[in-house]
């Protein structure tokens, strides 16, 4: 069964990111497992770093910190071990990197229906299932 559980989650719906971390508290409930939500940070282009603050970077870390270890307290499972982690970079990296270094057996990832422009530029649940080293449950709404 699966132990160690990564959730990748978007921050600005969590609402969508719900139905993978009942999935996720559901599978590690029965072993006694951990869960571990990620969110991942997107580079701002050097192009825009002269029209931010200079403490752009500080707040937008520790506002999705903050907002992440809400969503963390907000899953009522003591049976469970819940963390979260932000990281910094693009999506499907960071997400299977977080994986390798957690040694996670399992990744629980949203995806969204297909539409035309999954298709032609591909999604990051599509190339997390493709290169992941372990098992991957994609949840749909």
């Amino acid at each position: 069964m699966y132990k160690n559980i990564l959730v990748p989650i978007d921050i600005s719906d969590t609402g969508f990111s719900r139905h993978s971390i009942d999935k996720a508290v559901a599978f590690a409930s029965a072993t006694a497992g951990a869960v571990r939500l990620i969110y991942v940070r997107s580079i701002l282009p050097v192009t825009f770093m002269e029209f931010v603050p200079p403490d752009f970077d500080t707040e937008q870390q520790e506002s999705a910190e903050a907002d992440l270890a809400a969503l963390a307290k907000s899953i009522v499972a003591p049976e469970i071990s819940v963390s979260h982690v932000v990281r910094l970079g693009s999506i499907y990296n960071e997400v299977l990197q977080e994986a390798e270094e957690m040694k996670a057996d399992l990744i629980i990832v949203g995806s969204h229906k297909p539409g035309m422009s999954t298709y032609l530029i591909g999604s990051n649940a599509a190339t997390i299932v493709r290169h992941a080293g372990c098992s991957v449950l994609v949840v749909r709404e």
